[in-house]
């Protein structure tokens, strides 16, 4: 899933009021936490995560991680904060961010 910068921008601007969903703290990659991305990504589509870490490189190698093991793209990272993106299958138009967008 490859996403043009058109795109990017677009998701951006409609990432730019959204709160980070998922946190990540110094216990790193969690199951818990893994479970949680998938049920925001499923739900929301686009969300933000913020990454506690101090280092530049922790965050993102974290950030890396997340987006692998969900199988979502990375849009933007601004310091401790990350836009990921991954399309539902079945997007619910309550709670998509990319879908409310639209309306």
């Amino acid at each position: 899933m490859s996403v043009s910068p058109e795109q990017r921008r677009e998701y951006r601007g409609i990432a730019h009021n959204l709160k980070p969903v998922i946190i990540v703290g110094d216990k790193g990659l969690t199951e818990g936490l893994q479970d949680e991305l998938e049920r925001a990504l499923n739900d929301h589509e686009l969300i933000k995560v913020k990454i506690a870490s101090t280092d530049r490189e922790v965050r993102q190698e974290a950030i890396a991680a997340l987006c692998d093991s969900s199988g979502a793209e990375l849009i933007q990272t601004i310091g401790k904060i990350a836009v990921i993106l991954r399309r539902a299958k079945n997007p619910n138009p309550k709670l998509s961010n990319l879908l409310r967008h639209k309306n």
